[in-house]
C-alpha cells in the first residue's frame, strides 16, 4: 500500500511512529500542503501516482484545497476536507453539536472583538477566535477593562463567546482514532497560572456517561481521527467545550499503531471507514 501524508511537519510523533509501523512492508511518502494555493488542479500528487489513501494532518487552507483535489480524483482522505472545515468554524461547530444533542457549550457569534466590547456581557465568559488556527484568541473575559485591553491586537476579530462555567480548571482531553479512545488531562489555559503539563487518565477514571458524547463526535462530524475537550460542568456533568479534527495525540501508547491500521484499513477499502452527509 502507499500512504500519503498531508501535512508540513510528517517528523511530528504521532506521524513518525505510525510511519515506523508501516514501512517495512508500506510506503509512506508525505506532501507538504504549504504553497497549495487551491487555484489550480494540478497538486504534488500528478496522475498515476495517487497513494492508496491520505491522512491530512493539516488544517490550513492550503492543505485543504489540497486534500479536496485529491478528491475530486477518487482517493480517501482522512479526515475528508469537509470534516476537518467543520472543525474550523466555532460557529459551525457549536450549531452542528448543538444540533445533534451533544452536550456542547451554547456559543454566540459576534462579527468583531471590537463589537463585543462595545456591549461587554455582563457576566464571565470565555471569548475565542471564530476560526480555529494556530496562536489564535481564547480568553476568558470577567469584565469590560479586558476587553479593552484585548481590542488593541485583536478589533477585527470575529469570535464566539460562550459563558464561562465554573469548572476545577482541568480540561479533560480525549481523542478517538477509529473508535478507540485515548485520554488525558490537562490544566486549562483558562485557569490561575496558564497551561500546564497532560497528566496520564485511565479511561475508567472518567465520570459515567462521558465516552458516549465523545464517540458520537465522530458520526455526527464524519470524523476517524479527532479530539474532544470536556469540562465537569457540576456534579459530573460533561460539556463539550473544543472538538478537533486530527489533533497531535502525543505520547499516548497504542495511538500509532490504531493510526496505522486506520489508514491500511481506509487504503484497502478504497473509502473512508465513516461516511455520513
Amino acid at each position: 500500500m502507499r500512504i500519503g501524508l498531508i501535512t508540513a511537519d510528517p517528523g511530528h510523533q504521532l506521524l513518525a511512529d505510525a510511519t515506523a509501523l508501516l514501512t517495512p512492508r508500506h510506503e509512506v511518502v508525505a506532501l507538504d500542503p504549504r504553497g497549495h494555493d487551491g487555484t489550480k488542479t494540478r497538486d504534488p500528487a500528478s496522475a498515476g501516482e495517487l497513494a492508496d489513501m491520505y491522512l491530512l494532518k493539516a488544517r490550513t487552507p492550503p492543505a485543504l484545497a489540497l486534500a479536496r483535489s485529491l478528491e475530486r480524483r477518487g482517493a480517501p482522505v482522512v479526515n475528508s476536507a469537509a470534516a476537518t472545515a467543520w472543525c474550523q468554524d466555532r460557529t459551525a461547530m457549536a450549531e452542528r453539536a448543538l444540533r445533534a444533542g451533544l452536550p456542547f457549550a451554547p456559543t454566540r457569534t459576534v462579527a468583531s472583538l471590537a463589537g463585543l466590547a462595545a456591549e461587554p456581557p455582563r457576566r464571565p465568559v470565555v471569548v475565542k477566535s471564530r476560526h480555529s488556527r494556530r496562536h489564535d484568541l481564547v480568553a476568558r473575559v470577567d469584565e469590560a477593562a479586558q476587553l479593552r485591553a484585548l481590542t488593541g491586537d485583536w478589533a477585527d476579530e470575529p469570535v464566539v463567546v460562550q459563558d464561562f462555567v465554573p469548572n476545577d480548571g482541568w480540561d479533560h482531553k480525549l481523542w478517538v482514532v477509529a473508535g478507540r479512545v485515548f485520554a488525558s488531562l490537562r490544566r486549562s489555559e483558562l485557569a490561575a497560572g496558564g497551561r500546564g503539563p497532560d497528566l496520564p487518565l485511565a479511561l475508567d477514571a472518567l465520570p459515567p456517561g462521558w465516552l458516549d458524547p465523545v464517540l458520537r463526535v465522530g458520526p455526527v462530524f464524519s470524523l476517524d481521527v479527532y479530539g474532544v475537550d470536556l469540562i465537569d460542568a457540576g456534579g459530573g456533568a460533561p460539556l463539550i467545550v473544543d472538538i478537533n479534527a486530527f489533533p497531535g495525540i502525543r505520547g499516548q501508547a497504542g495511538a500509532p499503531e490504531a493510526l496505522a491500521a486506520l489508514a491500511l484499513r481506509t487504503a484497502e477499502r478504497g473509502g473512508l471507514t465513516v461516511s455520513h452527509t
